[in-house]
C-alpha cells in the first residue's frame, strides 16, 4: 500500500498546480537533473562509486521497486553493495533514453523547492570480453529535492519492467540507435581528441523529432546549445530546391520550360545550349555549369555540356534558378522561402544571410582544423547553393516535412523522389538530393552534405521507415565522427550509406 500511496501522491502532482507545466529542455533545471542523474548513475551504480552515491542520496531516501518491493537508504546500500557490485563477472549497467526524459519543477510560494523526473531506462549486463546486452526495460519516476542548495535524490520509483522481446520488440537491443555513447564525457572526450569545438545531433523516428543533443562550444567560452546558429554550406541545395518545386506545385514555374525567358546571365547570352537550360536539370545537377565561375580559367559563366545529359555538381546552377525566380516573381528568394517554407514549417531560426532576427550570441563560429576560430564573415544576399543560417532542430523540421509528402502533389513529389541521373555507383541525384537505392531491408535514403572551411554538415533521410539524422558541426574536421554516428543510429543500413560514399 505505501507504494501505490507514493505512486498517486507522484501522478497527483503531475496533474495539479503544485507542479508546473513540463519545462523546456533546453532550460537550466533540466540540464541540471540531466547531469545530476547522469553522473550518479554512470559514475555511482554502474561503476560501484559508493562516495557519488552517497553525495546525491538524500537521508529520507526511498526506492520503490514494482517487482522488488521498497528500500530506505540503509537497505538500498546493502542491496547495492551485495547483489549490484559484488559480482564483477556480471555487472548490471543503467542506461536512460535520453528523449523520453521529462522535468516538472516543484515549488512552494514562488520558490523552487524540488522537481520531479521521469523517463525510461534500460539495465544491461556486462560480462568479460562481451558486448552489453540488455535484460530489462523500465519506466522511472524521481523526486529531487534541494538540500542546501543541492540537488539530493529522495524518491525513486522503477515500475513497468518489460523483457526486451516483449511489448518493446527488440526496438532497444544494445545496438539501439539513441545509445550512440555511454556517457556525455565520452562525447567530450572525442571532441576534445579530434580539435572539434562542437558537434550537434538531431534524431528523428516516426517521422517525428526524438532527440537533440548538442556537446562542445560555439565560440571561446561559450557552449553550444539546440538553438545554436550553424552555417551549413551545400545543405542550403535541399532547402533551394523544394521552395523551387512548391512553386512549381504552385504554378509560379514549370519543371521543364526553357528558364531563359526569365532570366539570362550576360556570360552565356549568345550560347546555343541557353534555350535548353531548365528547372529540372539544375535540380538534378545537369545545368551543364562548372560548380563555380571563378574555379575557371576565365573566371566566366560557361556550358561545358549540353543540360541533361550527365551529372555535374554545380552551386551556379543553384544560383542561375535564384535570379531567375527573384526576376520573374519581383521577389528576393529570402521573402519567397519564408512564404512558402520558413513561416508554414516554424523554422524560425532560418535564414539564407544575416538579418536583425540573428543573434551573433548564438551563433557556432566556425573553427581551423587546430581549433582556432575562423573570423566571421557575414552575408548580406542570399544564395541558394551556399550559406543557410539554421539549427538542427529547423532543418530536422525540414527532413520531417519531406518524409511526409513536402506539402507537394503526389505526382510531383514522386518526380521529385525518383532518379534522374546517375552521380556515381549506388548513388543518383533526385531533384535536389542524392538517393541511394536498393540498401539493406529494402529501404532507400536521401540525404545531403555541407561542407565550407571550418563546418561541416550532413543530412539523411529514410523516408520508409520514416527516420532521419542531422549533423552539424563548426570544424574543419567535423566529419571525423560522421561515420561511427552514421553507422550506430543506422546500423547496417548506414554502414551500407557509408560504404557508397567511401567508393
Amino acid at each position: 500500500m505505501k507504494q501505490l500511496s507514493l505512486l498517486f501522491t507522484i501522478i497527483f502532482l503531475l496533474n495539479t498546480n503544485c507542479c508546473n507545466a513540463q519545462i523546456a529542455k533546453d532550460s537550466d533545471l533540466f540540464i541540471q537533473l540531466k547531469k545530476t542523474d547522469s553522473l550518479f548513475f554512470e559514475e555511482g551504480f554502474n561503476k560501484c562509486n559508493f562516495e557519488i552515491l552517497e553525495t546525491y542520496i538524500s537521508n529520507n531516501f526511498e526506492f520503490y521497486h514494482d517487482e522488488n518491493g521498497t528500500q530506505n537508504k540503509e537497505q538500498f546500500f546493502i542491496g547495492f553493495r551485495e547483489s549490484i557490485c559484488s559480482n564483477i563477472e556480471r555487472k548490471p549497467i543503467r542506461k536512460v533514453i535520453e528523449e523520453s526524459l521529462e522535468v516538472y519543477r516543484l515549488k512552494n510560494n514562488g520558490e523552487t523547492y524540488g522537481a520531479i523526473q521521469r523517463g525510461i531506462h534500460l539495465f544491461y549486463i556486462k560480462e568479460p570480453n562481451k558486448e552489453l546486452y540488455l535484460t530489462n526495460i523500465a519506466k522511472f519516476t524521481s523526486v529531487w529535492n534541494l538540500e542546501n542548495c543541492k540537488w539530493k535524490l529522495s524518491r525513486v520509483l522503477s515500475y513497468d519492467h518489460k523483457e526486451p522481446n516483449k511489448d518493446y520488440g527488440q526496438k532497444f537491443n544494445a545496438n539501439y540507435p539513441l545509445q550512440l555513447f555511454d556517457n556525455d564525457i565520452k562525447i567530450e572526450n572525442l571532441l576534445e581528441q579530434h580539435k572539434i569545438p562542437s558537434i550537434s545531433i538531431g534524431y528523428i523516428e516516426d517521422g517525428s523529432l526524438k532527440q537533440v543533443r548538442s556537446f562542445g562550444i560555439q565560440k571561446q567560452d561559450i557552449n553550444v546549445s539546440v538553438n545554436s546558429i550553424y552555417k551549413v554550406a551545400s545543405l542550403t541545395k535541399p532547402v533551394a530546391a523544394l521552395v523551387v518545386l512548391k512553386l512549381i506545385e504552385n504554378g509560379d514555374l514549370q519543371l521543364d520550360e526553357s528558364i531563359s525567358k526569365y532570366y539570362i546571365d550576360p556570360d552565356i547570352k549568345n550560347h546555343a545550349f541557353l534555350s535548353k537550360l531548365t528547372a529540372r536539370h539544375i535540380l538534378s545537377q545537369q545545368s551543364g555549369f562548372p560548380n563555380w565561375r571563378y574555379l575557371t580559367e576565365s573566371n566566366k559563366l560557361t556550358f561545358e555540356f549540353e543540360p541533361g545529359t550527365k551529372f555535374q555538381y554545380s552551386g551556379e546552377g543553384f544560383e542561375y534558378l535564384r535570379k531567375v525566380i527573384e526576376n520573374k516573381l519581383k521577389k528576393s528568394f529570402e521573402q519567397i522561402a519564408s512564404e512558402v517554407l520558413f513561416e508554414p514549417l516554424e523554422m524560425n531560426n532560418t535564414h539564407f544571410y544575416w538579418t536583425p532576427k540573428i543573434n551573433e550570441n548564438n551563433y557556432a563560429f566556425e573553427h581551423d582544423e587546430n581549433e582556432s576560430q575562423i573570423p566571421l564573415e557575414k552575408y548580406y544576399e542570399a544564395n541558394a547553393a551556399a550559406n543557410l543560417m539554421t539549427t538542427v532542430n529547423d532543418y530536422s523540421k525540414f527532413l520531417i516535412h519531406i518524409m511526409n509528402g513536402a506539402g507537394l502533389s503526389n505526382k510531383l513529389y514522386l518526380e521529385f523522389l525518383k532518379p534522374q541521373v546517375s552521380q556515381k555507383k549506388g548513388i543518383d541525384r533526385n531533384l535536389g538530393m542524392q538517393l541511394l537505392s536498393n540498401l539493406p531491408n529494402n529501404e532507400y535514403a536521401l540525404m545531403h552534405t555541407g561542407g565550407d572551411y571550418g563546418t561541416k554538415a550532413i543530412a539523411i533521410m529514410l523516408p520508409k521507415r520514416k527516420r532521419g539524422l542531422v549533423i552539424f558541426s563548426n570544424s574543419e574536421n567535423g566529419m571525423v565522427l560522421w561515420q561511427k554516428i552514421i553507422s550506430e543510429y543506422f546500423g547496417e543500413i548506414g554502414i551500407e550509406i557509408i560504404r557508397r560514399n567511401l567508393e
